[in-house]
């Protein structure tokens, strides 16, 4: 095969990943072409491309899954070739075919390998043949119900339901019972269905706290295969990486090199060309003995560790690859120099079981990291600019953090720092739960397993759970609550101003009352104005301290000095529920509930300011969710939704009696299902049906505990169910996992 120059590239995909391609290109001096939604319109992608070409409305399945959509954007535009990425279609033999047709390159494997690669039980049958050892698990294509029913006698329990297409770890199910696995089996399917297009399931031998081991491969057209060797990514959320490293502390040189051959030898299998991942489950108590799971036949969302640990731009050897250059570099040229080590920022909600959140990015500070590789330690690839929206259309990933040192222990050091210092407000972040994770011993240290982020949420969700880099609690209800006042206190000034002025008498004091994201109420009492105040916070058991507030030199009115008892912080905040007044633009105007967000101590927090009608309703909800006052009467429990989205599931009838931790009903939103768990056992009474759409906080059922005896909770259990939400209103259960690993 001869050499093709690439001159234009069209990006098949969107966010980070769409804007850490074109910067490769842009750097190659290679046009870049960028496509987009209707809800990307003015994303950040778009504005960074040469060109841009709308392909359709905001679901995926309209616009960028759309094969023939996007083919004709690269052919109008005169693309040589197209890179899809990540997700949508970077693994759809289709697109590959359709490329083929076209005339244009597609940047990633043969059709072929695609297809094999796809198919996890073939995948499996092929790689053990070239004596690549694999996990005991089903290897047979299309079983029905019954044949998996009957296989998961010889596969043995605790076992994994994979879908056998597809990757992410979408549809991925645990299963500890017989009693369990038709239900998983349900669900499994389902979700296979919707993001594959293909319902097939394999059963997987589940191996008890293991690590997952990956590793990095480059194959050109001319025969050559190297790899890069191996990643860490056993730190997972019910089967969503998290946190990404490179190398892996558990393994040595020895198994460095095993690893490296058998993924070359899962390449040369399927005649594999570009970059590739090879994953394998290695035991956490011996880390010498490895499986194959499956290959990614596509850039990974973790490809940066490699990067800084190698020195190689992956993006740039893929297009090198794809226009038929060999490979510039042998096995024995692969370095791997120093520790990288990668945390991925979610739009999601920590406090109500990390499901996903949306809104409008009110203030994004990305601390001036540049993204794509370079020489600079840290990198912040990201595809966020002020004022996008984040949707439930597509996944929740916004940016990923990494940073690269000497060692270890620098490295996690540098990467808590640069989490502390990027800044977004209007849409919440997982940013401090990765910062907590980052701190716990056994994270530092690198005893991992595939387990040990529910464990850590588990103790977090215990009586006295405290986050091991926890800061001052009161620092963002104080700051909230000054800039809350202070917007008051910028409204025309007049008689009925409200703030506490009072003749010949000191300043009254005003009260602010505050729900955070988990909905834990704090009432704060300000005394002054915020420039100068003396404030109690929960005025029922709070000492009183001073606090001020006040502006720094900043055009946008992002950033103020805040003093509590002396200590002084840098606050960013934004409101949100507020316009700016046409005749005077200094002064802010509220047009409905206020949400205030800060970001102090390296950490986020976003608050409602209750105003008095809204303060009446929530204490007349809670009275209507009570006993009425009734002595020893037990509180009706709701269900409410936690992000907006449809009801494809209500797995029980109105009027059933459940247990507490039983799906009631389930939710799909952003590339997800979300069982909604009854919080307490009791009579349920349904308010919805499957295909609804249903908005957020949305009440879809009432368990009423006192209508029927009380129930039990199931007898098989998971060992690791998901923790409770903050908020008991909020009964939102694990949900499954999206996305490109």
């Amino acid at each position: 095969m001869g050499t093709r120059e690439l001159s234009t590239v069209l990006v098949a995909n969107r966010g980070e990943i769409a804007c850490r391609v074109i910067g490769t290109l842009r750097r190659l001096g290679i046009r870049s072409v960028a496509v987009y939604s209707d809800a990307d319109a003015d994303a950040r992608h778009v504005r960074e491309a040469d060109v841009a070409v709308r392909l359709g409305p905001a679901p995926a399945a309209e616009s960028y899954l759309d094969v023939e959509a996007v083919v004709a954007a690269a052919v109008a535009t005169g693309a040589d070739a197209i890179h899809p990425g990540y997700g949508f279609l970077s693994e759809n033999p289709a697109l590959a075919r359709a490329c083929e047709r076209a005339g244009i390159v597609f940047v990633g494997p043969s059709v072929e390998a695609l297809e094999t690669m796809a198919d996890k039980a073939a995948a499996k049958r092929l790689v053990a043949s070239h004596d690549v050892p694999v996990l005991p698990g089903t290897l047979e294509d299309g079983l029905g119900d019954a044949a998996l029913l009957a296989a998961s006698e010889d596969v043995g329990f605790p076992l994994l339901v994979k879908p056998v297409a597809g990757g992410g770890g979408k549809g991925m199910e645990v299963v500890r019972s017989a009693d369990d696995l038709p239900g998983a089996l349900a669900s499994a399917r389902r979700v296979a269905a919707a993001s594959f297009g293909d319902d097939g399931l394999l059963l997987e031998r589940l191996v008890e706290r293991p690590r997952h081991i990956e590793v990095q491969v480059l194959a050109d057209t001319h025969g050559a295969v190297v790899h890069l060797g191996e990643r860490e990514c056993t730190l997972q959320r019910r089967h969503q990486k998290v946190v990404e490293e490179a190398p892996s502390a558990a393994v040595d040189a020895a198994t460095r090199a095993r690893l490296g051959e058998a993924a070359r030898a899962v390449a040369r299998s399927v005649g594999y060309v570009g970059a590739g991942t090879v994953e394998f489950l290695v035991p956490g108590d011996d880390p010498g003995a490895f499986w194959f799971i499956e290959m990614n036949t596509r850039l990974q969302v973790e490809h940066p560790v490699t990067e800084l640990v190698t020195g190689l731009d992956l993006v740039e050897q893929q297009l090198r690859v794809a226009a038929g250059e060999p490979l510039g570099l042998r096995q024995d040229d692969v370095r791997l120099d120093g520790h990288a080590v990668e945390a991925r920022l979610y739009a999601e909600q920590p406090a109500r079981g990390f499901l996903p959140a949306a809104g409008r990015v009110l203030v994004y500070d990305d601390a001036g990291v540049p993204g794509g590789p370079g020489a600079t330690p840290l990198r912040l690839d990201s595809g966020l600019l002020p004022g996008a929206e984040v949707t439930g259309d597509y996944d929740p990933m916004l940016a990923k953090a990494v940073a690269w040192a000497p060692t270890r222990p620098e490295a996690i050091a540098r990467l808590d720092g640069l989490l502390a210092d990027v800044v977004v407000l209007g849409v919440e972040t997982n940013a401090a739960f990765l910062r907590d994770l980052l701190a716990d011993d056994d994270v530092r240290a690198g005893r991992l397993d595939t387990g040990l982020i529910d464990r850590f949420v588990a103790r977090l969700a215990e009586p006295g759970g405290v986050p091991p880099c926890g800061s001052d609690s009161s620092a963002g209800p104080v700051a909230a609550a000054l800039l809350a006042l202070a917007t008051d206190d910028a409204a025309p000034a007049g008689p009925w101003a409200a703030d506490g002025w009072r003749l010949n008498a000191a300043p009254a004091p005003r009260r602010a009352v505050l729900v955070d994201a988990a909905g834990a109420e704090h009432a704060v009492t300000v005394t002054g104005t915020a420039d100068g105040a003396v404030v109690a916070v929960d005025v029922d058991d709070g000492e009183p301290f001073r606090a001020s507030l006040r502006p720094l030199d900043d055009p946008a009115r992002e950033r103020h000095l805040l003093t509590v008892d002396g200590t002084t912080r840098i606050v960013v905040s934004a409101i949100s529920g507020t316009m700016r007044n046409r005749i005077v633009p200094e002064i802010a105007l509220t047009t409905g509930p206020r949400a205030v967000w800060v970001h102090v101590d390296g950490r986020t927090a976003s608050f409602t300011v209750l105003d008095r009608a809204a303060l009446a309703a929530r204490r007349r909800a809670e009275r209507a969710l009570g006993d009425d006052g009734a002595a020893g009467g037990a509180t009706r429990a709701p269900v409410r939704v936690a992000m907006p989205g449809t009801v494809s599931a209500v797995p029980v009838a109105d009027g059933d009696v459940v247990a507490a931790g039983q799906p009631v009903v389930v939710v799909e939103a952003m590339k997800m299902e979300h069982p909604l768990l009854a919080p307490v056992g009791g009579v349920v009474r349904l308010d919805v049906r499957p295909g609804d759409q249903v908005r957020l906080d949305q009440v879809v059922a009432v368990v009423d505990p006192t209508a029927d005896q009380p129930v039990d909770p199931p007898a098989d259990t998971p060992d690791d169910p998901a923790p409770a939400p903050a908020d008991p209103a909020v009964a939102a259960a694990h949900s499954h996992t999206r996305g490109a690993s």
